[in-house]
C-alpha cells in the first residue's frame, strides 16, 4: 500500500489552545458530544485513523478539530499523531489530549511542546481515513469539463496487428507533451448531470491505463511520439487521450465541516450502480468553487418527498422532512464536482440524495 509523506516540515501542537478558524467556529456551533461510554484513553497503533480514533470518543467523528482545538493549518496538515502515543480524554474540559506511553507526568499526560518533523518522517503518521480505500481514486477517475480533452495528446495508431493495446505494446501519439514523459490514458465517459438543474456539469473520463514516452517526435509536428504501455486496466486504442500523471497527493486531512453552509446533491455512484453503501464512492454537485475542500464532512439525507394532505377534507401540498442517515468524507475536489467516501450509513445512498453541512 502506498504511503503518503509530508511535503514540508510539519508541527505537532498537541496541547496548545489555538483560536478557531471559520471552519472550526462552525463546528463549535454544532452539537459535539462525547460518547457516554467513551474510554479514558486510547493507545495509537498502526492501522488507526483519525476518523476511527475520533469515533471512539465522539458521537460525530467530524468534531475532531473542535475537541483538539486545531487551527486551519493543522487541519490541512495533521501529521502529528503516531503509533505508540496515547490519546487521553480530559473529561473536565471536554477535550482530547495527546501524551506518551513512557515518561508521562503524574496525571498520565505529557505536556508536549511544538515538535518539528522533517520531510519524510511523517510516513508513519496515522491517516485521516483508510488510504487503501480511496487510493485508486486519487488520480482516476478524472472529472473533466466539456472540451478539456479535445487538445490533449491522442493515440493515432497502435502497434502493428493490434486493435487494442496491452502491457508492453507500442502506442503512437500526436499532440503537445510539454515536459512530461509519464501519462495516463483516458476515454471520455458519460456526462454527469446536476440533479437540481438537470444541466451537464462535467464528464467522468474512464481511466484505461498508463504509458511512458519512449521516443519523442523529432519532426516539426508531422510525425508521432512513441509510447510503451506500462499498465492496462481496460483496452485502449486509437482516439483515446493522454493526461500527465499527477504528483502523489498528501492525503492526511482531518475531518471537518465545510467553511460555509453547503446543501449538495449526490450526482453519481461510481461504477454506475443504483445504490451505494459504506466505503463506496459518490460524486456531489459542489466543489472548490463553493468552498468544498479535501477533508470536508457532510451528512447524508434522504430527500423528503412532497405529498398531498387529504385529511379532514384538505388538499394541501406538504414537504416531508429530509431524513439523515449517514456521513460523507470528501477526498478529491474539482471546480464544481467532488468525490466523497461513504463513511457510515443506516440506509442505501441514491442519486439525488442530499449531502449538507452537519447540524
Amino acid at each position: 500500500m502506498k504511503k503518503f509523506s509530508t511535503a514540508a516540515v510539519c508541527f505537532a501542537f498537541a496541547t496548545a489552545s489555538l483560536a478557531f478558524t471559520a471552519s472550526s467556529a462552525q463546528a463549535a456551533r454544532a452539537t459535539c458530544a462525547f460518547l457516554a461510554n467513551a474510554p479514558d484513553s486510547h493507545v495509537v497503533v498502526t492501522g488507526d485513523t483519525l476518523w476511527g480514533i475520533s469515533g471512539k470518543f465522539l458521537q460525530h467523528p467530524w468534531c475532531w478539530p473542535q475537541v483538539w482545538d486545531m487551527n486551519r493549518e493543522q487541519i490541512r496538515n495533521p501529521h502529528w499523531i503516531y503509533p505508540g502515543q496515547v490519546v487521553y480524554f480530559d473529561r473536565v474540559n471536554g477535550r482530547l489530549r495527546l501524551g506518551n506511553q513512557a515518561g508521562a507526568g503524574g496525571n498520565g499526560t505529557a505536556r508536549l511542546s511544538p515538535q518539528v518533523r522533517m520531510e519524510g518522517l511523517g510516513r508513519e503518521a496515522i491517516p485521516a481515513i483508510p488510504s487503501s480505500v480511496i487510493e485508486p481514486f486519487l488520480s482516476q477517475p478524472l472529472i473533466i469539463e466539456e472540451g478539456d480533452l479535445a487538445g490533449a495528446p491522442r493515440i493515432v495508431a497502435t502497434q502493428e496487428g493490434h486493435v487494442f493495446l496491452g502491457r508492453n505494446d507500442k502506442a503512437y501519439v500526436r499532440g503537445d507533451l510539454g515536459d512530461d514523459t509519464s501519462f495516463q490514458v483516458f476515454r471520455p465517459g458519460l456526462p454527469l448531470k446536476d440533479p437540481e438543474t438537470k444541466k451537464i456539469i462535467g464528464y467522468e473520463a474512464a481511466f484505461l491505463g498508463s504509458v511512458k514516452l519512449v521516443k519523442a517526435d523529432e519532426t516539426d509536428g508531422s510525425g508521432a511520439h512513441v509510447f510503451t504501455v506500462l499498465a492496462a486496466k481496460e483496452e485502449m486504442g486509437v482516439g483515446d487521450r493522454l493526461m500527465p500523471v499527477p504528483p502523489s497527493p498528501i492525503m492526511n486531512y482531518v475531518p471537518h465541516p465545510p467553511e460555509q453552509p453547503t446543501d449538495a446533491r449526490i450526482v453519481s455512484i461510481y461504477g454506475g450502480v443504483a445504490n451505494a453503501g459504506q466505503n463506496q464512492i459518490v460524486t456531489i454537485n459542489r466543489g472548490a468553487d463553493e468552498g468544498i475542500d479535501i477533508g470536508t464532512v457532510l451528512q447524508l439525507y434522504r430527500l423528503g418527498e412532497t405529498i398531498i394532505d387529504k385529511t379532514e377534507g384538505r388538499k394541501e401540498s406538504v414537504k416531508l422532512p429530509d431524513m439523515e442517515y449517514g456521513t460523507l468524507f470528501i477526498f478529491r475536489v474539482f471546480h464544481n464536482i467532488s468525490y466523497g467516501l461513504i463513511m457510515q450509513v443506516t440506509d442505501s445512498v441514491q442519486v439525488g440524495d442530499v449531502a449538507k453541512s452537519p447540524e
